[in-house]
Order: structure tokens, then sequence, then C-alpha cells
């Protein structure tokens, strides 16, 4: 375990270009888990519209039950843009190096592109760091989750040993949203989801899935208390499929790149709170992430 953790620390960057020109008759994008599917809808439908009047063909938004529903979606070549967690993007690379391309990732207030997975339990509950959670039930959002699992699993294991064996019994809750639902619930005693770790903690900080969740009205914040931080993990991608025209996976690629600046609600929306924008981003960034990817499959 302590190598995984050693891998997750490395990310440096350089992308490939690719290259079928074909016509496109529709777009599809892919909107990972995490939250409830009609609140995914709404939140990206301005940018549906936008990349549909620029594309000039019918663009259709997907919200899986579960990560692995974009990641397959991409691989399949039914989904054609994404904004992926990083350890979604490993699982792509991984199985088709060729899949996608990495274009852009969010750049958030304090001007990071990284974030972190917090772990959290109820005020009430007793438990103010992760010794305090020692035998009680433990949840984490998605196997294919970066910050939801992949980091925490590492980080955690790494101090505590094995997990199955630390916390009462570990759980798969399916996404951020049902995590941070289910501790504020009392359903498990502690978990771990995302945020940009900037901003108060009584909003959900300025991004993440917790502000996400407060903005909703599904937790209030000052219910829930912060046991955990983990070391900052590489902000996700937002990808192409590698396989479309050059000039629509520039169009969309520059619609995206623009949004903070010509539509600020809807690019709230989308990045998931207050961030600055969204900036280029290469392959070589998330090298790590897949170096970790790679030794938590072959330890499965």
């Amino acid at each position: 375990m302590k190598k995984l953790l050693a891998v997750l620390a490395a990310t440096t960057v350089l992308a490939s270009p690719a290259l079928a020109q074909d016509a496109i008759k529709e777009f599809n994008i892919g909107i990972l888990g995490g939250e409830n599917a009609q609140d995914r809808l709404t939140a990206n439908e301005c940018f549906r519209a936008t990349i549909e009047k620029d594309l000039g063909v019918p663009v259709k938004l997907f919200t899986p039950a579960d990560y692995d529903g974009v990641i397959q979606g991409l691989l399949g070549g039914t989904l054609d843009m994404a904004f992926l967690g990083a350890s979604a993007y490993a699982k792509i690379y991984l199985t088709d190096p060729a899949a996608v391309e990495v274009k852009l990732t969010t750049k958030h207030m304090n001007g990071t592109i990284g974030y972190y997975s917090i772990g959290f339990a109820r005020a009430d509950a007793g438990i103010t760091s992760m010794d305090d959670a020692k035998g009680k039930s433990f949840a984490f959002a998605d196997p294919n989750s970066t910050s939801g699992f992949l980091v925490p699993a590492a980080e955690l294991s790494a101090k505590y040993g094995k997990l199955e064996d630390y916390f009462s019994e570990v759980k798969m809750s399916g996404g951020h949203e049902q995590t941070i639902v289910g501790v504020a619930n009392g359903d498990f005693a502690a978990g771990v989801s995302w945020a940009d770790g900037d901003g108060a903690w009584e909003d959900g900080f300025s991004a993440g899935a917790f502000r996400k969740a407060a903005d909703a009205g599904l937790v209030d914040m000052n219910q829930i208390v912060e046991i955990w931080r983990s070391t900052m993990i590489p902000e996700g991608p937002m990808v192409v499929r590698a396989a479309l025209p050059t000039d629509v996976k520039d169009k969309v690629t520059k619609l995206s790149d623009d949004l903070a600046e010509t539509d600020k609600e809807c690019f709230y929306g989308v990045s998931g709170g207050e961030n600055l924008d969204f900036v280029e981003i290469t392959h070589d960034y998330y090298l790590g992430i897949l170096e970790a990817r790679k030794l938590q499959e072959s330890m499965n």
C-alpha cells in the first residue's frame, strides 16, 4: 500500500493529437454520477444548448447511475465528451490509450488545479478524527472515483491497515451526494467526499460535492464536521473522443475554455461551484494517478 501512495504523488505532462474527419450528426455529453440525475441535467443544460448552437447538430446529455456508465460510453464511442475524475480517466487510458484526448481541467479560486478528499462525520456523533471512526461504519463513493475511493483508500490503508478490519463496515454509497446525505442522515458514521478546500465550511467550501449538496439544500454543513483530509489530488480532465473530427474537438474545447468569461452562471453549474476558469492540461499531469490505478487493479 505504501507503493500505491508513492505513485499517487507523481504528475507532469504531454498529450496526443488525433484524427477522423467524418461529419457528425449528433454530439453526446456524459456527466459523471455523484448527484441525482435531474440536478446534473439542470446544471449542464446551458452548456448543452451552447454547444448545440455552435455545432449545429443535436446535443444530448447522458447521466448514467455510476461512473462506469460514462467510462464505457467513451470507450464504446457512444459518448463524445465528459468531465472526468482522474481515476476514471486512468481507467479509460489503461483500457484504450487512444480512446480520448485530454483537453482542460478546472482551476480553483485559490489558483490550484487540485482538490481534496474530505473525511467527515455528523457533528453530534462524537467523531472528530479518523481515529474516532475506528469500529464504525464508513462510506466511499464509487470504485472509479479518485477522491471518493482511490486516494482515500490508499492513504487510509497506509495508516490504519486493512480498512474492512479497521471500520465495522465499509460500503460504496453510489456517489458523493449519496455519501454526504447518508452520513448526515446517520446511515454511515463517516465517509469521504470532495472539495477544493477553499472558502467557508458552512458554505460547503467554494466548489465540490459539499458545495453542490449545500446549494441544493440536501445538507446543513453545520451538522457535519471534517475529520480528515487527503493530500492534494490532481483535478480531473475534460476529455473528448479522439476519433471526432478535429474541428469539432477544437470547437467544444474553445467553448468550454471560454465559459467562465462568456457565461459565469453556466460555468458555476458545470464546474461545480465558485471556480476561476477551465485551463489547458495534458495527459502527463495524470501519470501518478495512472500508476496508482494500475497498482490498485493489480492488488484486486
